[in-house]
């Protein structure tokens, strides 16, 4: 278990305020809010790459220390991937992993480094030196940097920017099984909360360098109290029924034929795995609903509560 402890950072105004919290073993926590909100900075303090002005983060009974207290910053057991990306870069990409798997035994270490190059589809580029990768590639080769150290704890800031959807899906598919089999807790900061639904167990909402919430993810995402929490895990729809104000996700409705809410079609986008429907409603607010085919003849929905 990671446990921080009212840790608080201040640089030149207040980053992080008093923030504590329990990551459990076996757990996936996705990290999200506006850029400035503390995300960052979490991750590199909980990770012991930065000291805090206050408070203390603990792993497994142990009080970690920071980097004014450390030579070599950091610690094996709990590897952080963000944009720095921390590589050898005169040094090939082979071998920026293999120095990561020296401690294993002579005969697997080539398997290993082959495993992880493979994974992040790095493997035909192996003898090129780490200066000459472009930036994707770079992020590609910290997380099997990362992965090598066979981590108890993984956090990853960012991780997917640089990803295309089928190599994302790959890694997030990887380091599913790495959870389950191993344990491992992970740790993911990301800008689109909506890649976090069906990856992460719990979803830590920062703002002003506090936790204002915790929830599991599809609470958070069905159930969002404000348009800015909502906004950070995807398209939202936000109108005004008899005086209140309800959020509701495109997906979160049903069609009816009496009362409900009315709409008028104005147009749809067919993107080959989902159509997207556009509507107004007499307010003059626009509405998006998603579905298998074409709306156009829907004029009447129902809000669908889901949590």
């Amino acid at each position: 278990m990671l446990k921080v402890h009212n840790v608080s950072l201040i640089h030149d105004d207040l980053v992080l305020n008093d923030v504590s919290f329990e990551f459990k073993d076996s757990e996936i926590y996705g990290i999200v809010g506006r850029s400035g909100a503390g995300k960052t900075s979490f991750l590199k303090v909980a990770s012991a790459f930065q000291d805090s002005n206050s408070g203390f983060v603990e792993f497994e009974g142990e009080k970690l220390i920071g980097p004014s207290q450390k030579l070599i910053p950091g610690y094996d057991d709990i590897q952080l991937v963000n944009q720095d990306f921390a590589l050898e870069p005169y040094h090939s990409v082979e071998e920026n992993v293999k120095e990561k798997v020296l401690s294993r035994h002579k005969d697997i270490q080539e398997e290993l480094v082959t495993e992880y190059l493979e994974l992040v589809e790095l493997d035909d580029i192996r003898t090129r030196k780490a200066r000459f990768l472009s930036g994707g590639e770079q992020q590609r080769l910290a997380i099997a940097r990362a992965l090598a150290n066979e981590p108890k704890v993984l956090m990853l800031d960012e991780p997917f920017v640089h990803l295309d959807q089928r190599l994302k899906y790959k890694i997030i598919t990887y380091l599913k099984h790495l959870n389950e089999i191993q344990g491992v807790i992970l740790i993911i900061v990301s800008h689109d909360g909506s890649e976090l639904m069906g990856f992460v167990n719990q979803i830590l909402y920062f703002n002003n360098g506090q936790v204002e919430r915790k929830s599991r993810v599809k609470e958070f995402y069905y159930a969002p109290r404000n348009v800015n929490e909502a906004e950070l895990m995807g398209p939202i729809n936000s109108i005004q029924v008899n005086g209140e104000n309800l959020l509701f996700r495109p997906n979160q409705y049903e069609l009816i034929e009496d009362d409900g809410i009315n709409l008028k079609f104005i147009r749809s986008i067919d993107t080959g795995l989902v159509v997207f429907n556009y509507f107004m409603t007499n307010n003059l607010e626009e509405v998006m609903l998603t579905s298998n085919e074409s709306m156009e003849n829907v004029s009447r929905i129902k809000i669908r509560k889901i949590c």
